[in-house]
């Protein structure tokens, strides 16, 4: 599962620029024989409902936070014109012929958005919800869920019961879970076109003891995840607790094409 984020714009090079690092890793895994594959075929795999013949050799494309570069094509203020993450796949799927799903992780709440636009973007009201449900519609890009607040030390505000930032560990209790799980993927069910979020990201890829143990097990019939992920650099396997699945973030994981590909072997799995 390889993690990208729309955000991610210091400069036009791969290290500098996660837009320009899916383009080269799309198509350097395409050559090298990798085909795309959904959360949801992964977690049909998981399951055991299909076979691993069906898995082997596959990546499954995310994003993370959700602003309007995930979707729109932006000029941003000191690298020009950047094409969103969703057109990066659909140019691909012209010039290949290959249809690649990604999924992106949004933060629901509209205050937290502007907060987190002003202070750690570019302040210009570029992390909407108003494509969330086109998105949906294109039956290519899926929204999900990375939370109400993400729990951002930037905010005024988050919603946990102490007032706690910086840390998803924090979240501890049914309050704050249903919070920042369950009443998230309400309101990004409400703004993108009725679809209810699958999958959860946990912010910074943390999570407590009482999310993976109670909550997200327990109250399954309330919150409507499928399955959780968090930012633990290695391939999915079917030894995973479903509730802390991991992924490879871009620029942690790996930090050229060269390292994807080395870092994920010859054999794929």
């Amino acid at each position: 599962m390889l993690a990208y984020h729309g955000n991610n714009i210091a400069d036009n090079t791969y290290a500098g620029n996660d837009h320009v690092a899916l383009r080269e890793d799309l198509r350097s895994l395409h050559a090298a024989g990798w085909r795309p594959a959904s959360l949801d075929l992964l977690l049909d795999w998981h399951e055991g409902r299909v076979h691993d013949v069906a898995m082997r050799r596959r990546f499954v494309v995310t994003f993370d936070d959700g602003s309007d570069f995930d979707f729109r094509d932006m000029d941003h203020p000191t690298c020009g014109l950047q094409p969103a993450l969703f057109t990066i796949l659909r140019e691909f799927a012209r010039d290949t012929g290959v249809f690649v799903p990604a999924h992106s992780f949004v933060i629901a709440s509209p205050e937290a958005r502007r907060q987190l636009d002003e202070r750690s973007l570019v302040g210009r009201g570029w992390w909407n919800d108003d494509w969330w449900a086109a998105a949906n519609a294109s039956g290519q890009l899926f929204i999900e869920s990375h939370g109400w607040d993400h729990l951002h030390p930037v905010l005024d505000s988050v919603a946990q019961r102490e007032g706690l930032a910086g840390d998803f560990r924090h979240v501890a209790s049914h309050g704050d879970a249903e919070r920042q799980l369950r009443e998230s993927a309400d309101l990004i069910a409400s703004r993108a076109g009725g679809r209810r979020p699958r999958y959860f990201a946990f912010p910074w890829g943390q999570y407590s003891a009482y999310l993976v143990s109670t909550y997200l097990p327990q109250h399954r019939s309330e919150h409507g995840y499928r399955a959780a992920f968090t930012t633990a650099g290695v391939p999915v396997t079917r030894t995973h607790d479903r509730w802390r699945l991991p992924r490879l973030v871009c620029g942690e994981a790996w930090r050229s094409t060269e390292e994807l590909l080395a870092m994920l072997g010859p054999s794929g799995r």
